[in-house]
């Protein structure tokens, strides 16, 4: 029966390459993931700016951050918008399982129908679902007729990758496609595809409305410290392997140093070693070799 080949079996130098390999196969892999949270850094901190620039800026009317037939400008994200027109409550429908008040609640969107006839889909809030049941119990309805409202404009979401659906009158997500095919065909038709708006102010107000969104948060995340944590471990993966080599070099030189000791300098080739201190000084010295290599990787 073949034995398994034993990296104490492989000639020094081809140890020391396969070290050095696997630290090198390391170090890449620590700097895919350290370009990986810098960039994903370097996207958060493209976001907080867009809020910190848009969020309080000015109203303006919806058609100077959309023209009719054109799309919102990535960099118009959080903009207020002015649209004046009516709400269309009959195509009202809830968002759920959205993450607000420590529970999964409902968002609600109305399409706003402007007076150029152009139609923005509208967050108006959220409300919790209900005591005894899993819809809300009540939902605030919007301004009836002539409304100006003030909204925040942000891009539509992603179809849910797990493919889940809602019952009718609900979405799963605010993807305007969904929502377009969900309302009434003439709604759907003039349904602004490339954002929605966050409601901010509605004149006339209503006595009761939704609880209002969350506003952004400002935390940049740890992507920046992780990404030097991996440059970090990259570091260290060569640092540990060195540690290896050198132990093992003087480890060998160690073992060579007793073998001299053992038969001095005027005995036989033959001769059999002096007495067993010796070999028990080399067992010890193997010992806290080891101790050293399993701190070393432990730390």
């Amino acid at each position: 029966m073949s034995r398994g080949v034993s990296m104490q079996n492989l000639p020094r130098a081809g140890r020391w390459a396969i070290y050095i390999a696997l630290a090198v196969v390391f170090a890449i892999a620590c700097a895919f993931l350290s370009h990986w949270q810098f960039t994903r850094n370097e996207e958060r901190s493209h976001q907080l700016a867009l809020v910190a620039q848009n969020y309080d800026a000015d109203p303006v009317p919806l058609a100077a951050a959309i023209p009719a037939g054109g799309e919102l400008d990535p960099q118009d994200e959080w903009r207020p918008v002015t649209l004046t027109g009516e709400y269309l409550a009959d195509d009202q429908l809830l968002a759920r399982n959205r993450p607000h008040g420590g529970t999964s609640a409902f968002e609600v969107l109305v399409p706003f129908r402007l007076d150029d006839g152009r139609i923005l889909l509208v967050d108006r809030g959220w409300v919790p679902p209900g005591d005894d049941q899993p819809e809300p119990d009540a939902v605030p309805a919007p301004p009836s007729g002539e409304a100006t409202v003030v909204v925040r404009l942000r891009p539509g979401e992603a179809l849910p990758s797990s493919g889940r659906s809602a019952p009718e009158g609900q979405v799963p997500t605010i993807n305007l496609d969904l929502v377009a095919d969900t309302i009434s065909s003439d709604a759907g038709t003039a349904l602004e595809r490339s954002a929605y708006g966050v409601v901010v102010t509605e004149d006339p107000a209503p006595a009761t409305v939704p609880n209002a969104l969350e506003s952004p948060s400002d935390d940049p995340g740890p992507h920046l410290s992780y990404a030097i944590q991996w440059i970090m471990f990259a570091i260290m993966g060569f640092v540990f392997i060195g540690y290896v080599i050198r132990t093992e070099r003087k480890h060998r030189r160690e073992d060579a140093e007793d073998a001299d000791d053992e038969l001095g300098p005027a005995a036989p080739a033959d001769a059999a070693p002096a007495g067993r201190p010796a070999s028990r000084r080399r067992r010890d010295r193997d010992a806290e070799d080891e101790d050293a290599l399993i701190d070393a990787a432990g730390r």
